[in-house]
């Protein structure tokens, strides 16, 4: 209740200074506010989430899109067929897309963009995902035929969110040096939306593309597109009230306000962004799953959604949302302090007369890192709940570049860390963190190389249909459940603040900008 008043009070102070009337605009425009600038437009060197959004589903095409289910669906390819074995994609491009020069968008650009992703130099985050293609080829403007080295259960996610990109302005570059291209700030796209201009640091403007092809959807309802750089969080809010924002993303205390205002509302939506507790098991102390697991059962998850993100989450079972087709069932990952005292007992560490667990004379106690930021409320409560247990929990903060390279050096440094883990639908983020294929990942924060898990993974890449990936997914979910080399603490929920000018407006797993061609805003 005090945080949340604290928001309040700032957030009205803030709106005092803010109560003049929002500078005039071109109508049909829409000014969404981002914490950060954009990172860039290059879609093959770019990893802030909203810079991906923005090309995705504003400025560039992909192959294929997803629907709110995450299935795929039609969009630059038209059609598509598999051989008989399932290595072999046939995919048939649309005819009539321009890029913003004038120069056509053709099968060519969805074969060199592919080529280009996958190529180690590029450096591009995801090119994990496309290490099962062979080879790409394009023998003319719209036939694409991609090769598998082993049968696909289902259409790669990525074709749905690597964006094409223009073949005949960064085929010259090398790949090395794509992602110092100017091209990421000055673009070229083929998107509903085309690139105006770029303030560095303040926003960047897009307008509607008239002639975005009716096969693909057709212009956007809206004229403009606005990115706007905005980093504190009342300020954002204050920009909701007077009117200078039309989207922004609010902390969960402000969610009342904004409800409460009759000219704005807030959206909750799920998001593929995961809070978790990860354990250096090295450590002797936490070296045995029983104490892993009594840790993770000793956690009150409902309370951390409650208090630390004001409702605006979920309990967390797994590394996958339930919202996810893929997502599991995980049976231990609830609150049960009963059973925690019970595994700890289990495993040598009984109470003493202060209530710390010791053994053989050592106490049960170890280090948390995490990234210092506002008052550490999720940290807190998971100190408090596990000192009712008897384990002693010291906080140690970090600013996040310093964070990331201890939690990311070898030999491990930190006994356990929280950490907030983004996504993706195709969940090579999991891999990313526990095969040991995928070593150097950017969540590569523990060392979970074990035979069982090996299992797993193997499953994943084996599966031949898409019954069988679910399944394997829902395994490898299982499978950690078991080990518990992380206790997954909350799903979060991603929380908007909106005009209620503003209609058409969906948003879930898929991300905020989604149906953006689809917004309109009344005068």
């Amino acid at each position: 209740m005090m945080a949340t008043a604290r928001v309040a009070s700032t957030a009205l102070a803030c709106l005092a200074l803010a109560a003049c009337a929002a500078p005039a605009r071109e109508p049909g425009t829409v000014v969404v506010a981002s914490g950060a600038d954009l990172e860039g437009m290059n879609p093959l060197a770019t990893v802030h989430p909203l810079s991906r959004q923005v090309q995705r589903h504003v400025l560039f095409v992909t192959l294929f899109r997803e629907d709110p289910a995450l299935a795929p669906q039609p969009y630059f390819a038209r059609r598509w067929s598999w051989s008989a074995d399932r290595r072999g994609l046939t995919i048939i491009t649309g005819a009539g897309l321009r890029w913003s020069d004038g120069e056509p968008t053709t099968a060519r650009d969805a074969a060199f963009t592919i080529d280009a992703a996958r190529d180690p130099a590029t450096g591009y985050a995801r090119a994990g995902e496309l290490d099962p293609v062979d080879s790409v080829a394009a023998p003319d403007d719209t036939t694409l035929f991609v090769r598998f080295r082993s049968p696909q259960p289902v259409l790669p996610p990525i074709l749905a969110e690597l964006p094409v990109a223009p073949a005949h302005l960064l085929r010259e570059t090398p790949r090395a040096d794509l992602r110092r291209s100017a091209f990421a700030h000055d673009p070229v796209g083929n998107g509903p939306f085309l690139f105006v201009s770029r303030r560095a640091g303040e926003r960047w403007v897009f307008a509607r593309n008239r002639d975005f092809p009716a096969a693909l959807g057709g212009p956007p309802a809206i004229g403009r597109l606005v990115i706007a750089v905005v980093d504190e969080p009342a300020t954002k809010f204050a920009g909701l009230v007077s009117g200078e924002l039309d989207v922004a993303g609010i902390a969960p205390g402000m969610a009342p306000l904004a409800d409460g205002d009759p000219t704005l509302r807030a959206l909750s939506y799920p998001v593929l962004f995961t809070h978790a507790l990860v354990f250096n098991a090295a450590r002797p102390a936490l070296a045995d799953a029983r104490v892993r697991r009594a840790l993770s059962l000793s956690i009150d998850r409902d309370r951390v959604v409650s208090v630390a993100l004001a409702g605006q989450g979920t309990p967390a079972r797994g590394p996958v949302p339930g919202a996810h087709p893929f997502a599991g069932a995980a049976a231990g990952s609830g609150y049960e302090p009963v059973r925690a005292d019970s595994l700890l007992d289990a495993a040598g560490w009984r109470r003493g007369p202060d209530g710390t667990r010791t053994r053989d004379g050592a106490p049960l106690a170890f280090e948390l890192l995490c990234v210092g930021s506002g008052d550490n409320l999720m940290e807190q409560l998971v100190q408090a709940d596990l000192a009712a247990r008897g384990v002693r929990v010291a906080i140690r903060t970090r600013e996040l570049g310093a964070f990331l390279a201890e939690a990311r050096a070898r030999p491990r440094r930190f006994d356990a860390l929280v950490t907030g883990i983004p996504g993706d639908v195709a969940l090579g983020f999991v891999g990313a963190m526990f095969d040991g294929r995928q070593r150097g990942g950017v969540l590569d924060y523990a060392d979970w190389h074990t035979a069982p898990l090996d299992q797993r993974f193997a499953a994943v890449r084996a599966a031949t249909s898409a019954p069988a990936l679910r399944r394997a997914w829902r395994d490898v979910q299982a499978q950690l459940d078991r080990e518990q080399p992380v206790a997954w603490l909350v799903h979060a929920r991603g929380l908007q603040g909106m005009t209620r000018r503003l209609s058409g407006v969906e948003m879930d797993l898929r991300g905020e900008l989604a149906t953006v061609t689809r917004w309109r805003i009344a005068p």
